[in-house]
């Protein structure tokens, strides 16, 4: 058994942080917390290319680029992966190695990025944590097929091989891990709320907001046909979708093909998000899977009711139906615009689920959370 520290050295590997995802968001909060708290942390990346972070970080946070850039390799064909991704992986092994022993670390947690396959064997001391931010048939839902499919299913089954070599394995829903199997060595933790402003919405802007990737497992064509069936009966609202990504001029087809130019707009991301929580009235989530879904949670603390598809996973550990949000069967596009009339339509509904959002998102405080992830490291050392 060894010695709890006094001062605990943490460090977490991730791609980069030059992203504004949900991902890069909670490491950020997270990392910036436990620096606070007298925790000596480092992030560890391997595609940051000295490109500045998108969220702040603390200043007594060590950041280190390893410079294996994986990500040159996207564009390329399946075979070209295959030839490249060894030698790249070898390199990532041989520099990680030698940060690590540098370093001195108490604990290491891998984000389930690059180094989830060879993290566990690097004897530099540290226990090793990985942790999921998205959840157990992720690669199954990528809707890929063919040979891309069977790579994609050869890799889900790889997960399941991996996660079982760590100290241990957190994911963020009760719905998740059951998914992962009988595990002795799982630990449920919510993500925490990115802010808990002391006020709500007043839910008197004529605003549906959405927020995420303009990829394929967001799935916002489905919303845009959906407000196609909202529209008539209420052309004064406007739906709000902020994000990027490489699906922009697929989903600005939708919205011109359908003639919604007025009533929905496509968005840049925003730093203070915040603030355009607080100026809308009910948030949507179309996703075809989630980790844990930040938009909800994020939307939830600024008092908005929730509509979402009941995807796995996150929206169903987050929306209790009926009290704070409304639960969609995954395509049902008929009733998620019921749903969105239903209280686009009644001011008096949507306040009082706009109330019980803001209540319930409490159960994600910051404070609640990093008190779990606090437990958990000391509960590792003391093992």
């Amino acid at each position: 058994m060894k010695s709890l520290d006094k001062k605990i050295k943490i460090a977490y590997c991730i791609s980069s942080l030059y992203k504004a995802g949900g991902m890069e968001r909670v490491l950020a909060n997270k990392a910036n917390y436990l620096a606070r708290n007298g925790y000596e942390i480092t992030i560890i990346t391997t595609d940051q290319k000295q490109r500045g972070h998108y969220f702040e970080l603390d200043p007594a946070i060590q950041c280190i680029d390893l410079g294996i850039n994986y990500e040159d390799s996207n564009g390329e064909g399946l075979f070209q992966k295959l030839y490249s991704y060894p030698s790249k992986q070898r390199l990532h092994y041989s520099r990680l190695t030698q940060a690590l022993i540098a370093l001195k670390v108490n604990i290491t947690i891998s984000m389930f990025d690059h180094e989830v396959g060879f993290l566990w064997k690097i004897k530099d001391g540290s226990y090793k944590l990985l942790e999921v931010h998205f959840s157990r048939f992720k690669r199954l839902q990528y809707g890929k097929k063919g040979i891309w499919g069977m790579v994609n299913r050869y890799r889900s089954n790889l997960d399941l091989k991996y996660v079982k070599k760590y100290k241990r394995f957190i994911v963020l829903t009760q719905e998740d891990r059951g998914y992962w199997g009988n595990l002795d060595h799982i630990t449920v933790i919510p993500n925490a709320n990115t802010f808990q402003p002391e006020e709500r919405s007043a839910l008197d802007e004529k605003t549906v907001i959405a927020v995420g990737r303009f990829d394929h497992q967001k799935k916002f064509e489905d919303l845009i046909q959906i407000w196609a069936l909202v529209v008539s009966d209420f052309p004064d609202w406007k739906l709000k979708i902020f994000g990027k990504g490489e699906q922009h001029s697929f989903l600005q087809g939708w919205i011109d093909r359908l003639g919604l130019n007025k009533q929905i707009s496509l968005c840049e991301p925003v730093k203070d998000i915040q603030k355009e929580y607080l100026k809308s009235s009910i948030i949507a989530v179309t996703s075809r899977y989630e980790g844990w879904s930040m938009a909800l949670a994020e939307g939830q603390s600024c008092g908005l009711p929730m509509v979402s598809y009941a995807c796995k996973c996150g929206p169903k550990d987050i929306i209790e139906a009926g009290r704070n949000g409304f639960l969609i069967a995954e395509g049902d596009k008929q009733d998620f615009a019921a749903k969105l009339k239903l209280l686009m339509g009644d001011d008096t509904r949507r306040l009082i689920m706009g109330c019980e959002a803001k209540q319930m998102s409490f159960r994600f405080s910051k404070e609640k959370v990093m008190k779990q992830w606090l437990n958990l490291f000391k509960e590792v050392q003391q093992a």
